[in-house]
């Protein structure tokens, strides 16, 4: 049992882990990315049952316990149900219909899911402000720059810029282009040598919190 629970998954996240490696280096392994990819989506389409599932059962148990908030799962149950029942339709699924220009989904889409997303970031819009407003309170040097660089940045991104002075959205452009650019690549750099030094973890067996029972 302790095999099949631990010992078994250990072994199988090794192999594949060091097989997915060797195909960035080893030419001839070339087919075997392609069915490791093809082996990938199929395992996707699981995942993504499950976590519908997961996702259901979830606010079926808020629903059950009249747990505070749970008028939202109900609509989380009528928008999945009808996001379903929309799309066999248009699609020719069960009810065995044509694909429409602009059928029930499209429209769903259109006039529910658009504006609610428009709604949800301009509310977001005020509490960027609010804490663009705590952060760029010049009490330190490196406050102060991040300051003037933000009030340059916004001056150069809108037409108000140019008729301040005609550099600004050049200037603007400079400071995407070179000093937030260096920043970005010095954090993807990091973010990917903390991604292989996970990766190897996870390989070797060092990282086993996937197992359900800790790194122990």
């Amino acid at each position: 049992m302790i095999f099949l629970q631990r010992t078994l998954p250990l072994i199988i996240a090794f192999v594949v882990g060091m097989i997915g490696i060797l195909t960035y280096y080893v030419p001839v392994w070339g087919d075997v990315e392609e069915t490791f990819a093809t082996w990938l989506r199929i395992i996707y389409a699981f995942a993504f049952l499950l976590g519908t599932y997961s996702l259901l059962h979830l606010h079926w148990n808020r629903i059950r316990r009249r747990n505070p908030g749970w008028g939202y799962s109900t609509m989380v149950y009528f928008g999945f149900g009808l996001t379903l029942v929309l799309a066999m339709y248009n699609n020719g699924g069960w009810f065995m219909q044509p694909q429409a220009e602009e059928g029930g989904l499209r429209w769903m889409f259109r006039y529910v899911q658009v504006p609610c997303q428009a709604t949800m970031f301009s509310i977001l819009a005020f509490f960027i402000a609010s804490a663009a407003y705590r952060t760029f309170r010049a009490r330190t040097p490196e406050a102060v720059i991040l300051l003037v660089a933000a009030v340059l940045m916004m001056l150069g991104r809108v037409p108000i810029g140019a008729y301040i002075h005609e550099g600004l959205p050049t200037f603007a452009q400079w400071l995407m282009a070179i000093p937030n650019m260096a920043a970005k690549r010095g954090i993807l750099l990091g973010v990917s040598l903390g991604g292989i030094a996970t990766s190897l973890r996870i390989i070797f067996g060092i990282e086993r919190s996937y197992l359900g029972g800790g790194d122990a």
